[in-house]
């Protein structure tokens, strides 16, 4: 069973094994150090994890991964962009698709963000496919847009927006 938690200090060494793969890392913000360190990992649980809409991704009361959306700012603030990892052991089971639809729902029913967007990099068609089958259309392909490990990226741009009532203007 796929649930969403808080990250809690028994997830050091899991997230520290986890992200020292760099199979897992590849498609990853720089923003996670390499090699992944215990300080790093207690870090994320304490600090990291506690700003934004961050869960761990628990699969039968193991750790097996991250998800969470970020929020915009200022006039971006009704907007919000997903982001999340899975151990590599544990892909191709549903995991992802699962978290992902818990953690829209959740955003959607408890916040005031309309629109949901993922960031992928070209090459990591695993992930486009999955926001795609979670209700996601590709909005953009930024040419060169993430330069990563001596390599330019295009990034592609995925949303899900909120179903809602039309505005009066939307009607117009």
């Amino acid at each position: 069973m796929v649930t969403l938690r808080n990250f809690n200090d028994n997830d050091i060494d899991r997230l520290v094994h986890i992200l020292n793969d760099e199979v897992v890392t590849e498609f990853l913000s720089t923003k996670i150090p390499y090699p992944y360190t215990s300080a790093d990992a207690a870090w994320w649980v304490n600090e990291g994890s506690q700003s934004g809409i961050i869960k761990a991704i628990s699969y039968d009361n193991v750790l097996v991964g991250c998800i969470g959306v970020n929020r915009g700012q200022f006039e971006y603030e009704r907007s919000g962009e997903i982001g999340y990892w899975l151990d590599k052991q544990y892909w191709r089971k549903g995991i992802t698709s699962e978290a992902i639809r818990q953690m829209t729902d959740f955003v959607f029913a408890h916040t005031n963000i309309v629109r949901i967007f993922g960031a992928v990099f070209a090459g990591n068609h695993a992930s486009m496919q999955l926001l795609l089958k979670s209700g996601f259309n590709e909005e953009a392909i930024l040419k060169k847009a993430i330069y990563k490990n001596g390599r330019f990226y295009d990034k592609h741009v995925f949303a899900k927006l909120l179903i809602s009532e039309p505005s009066p203007i939307e009607q117009a």
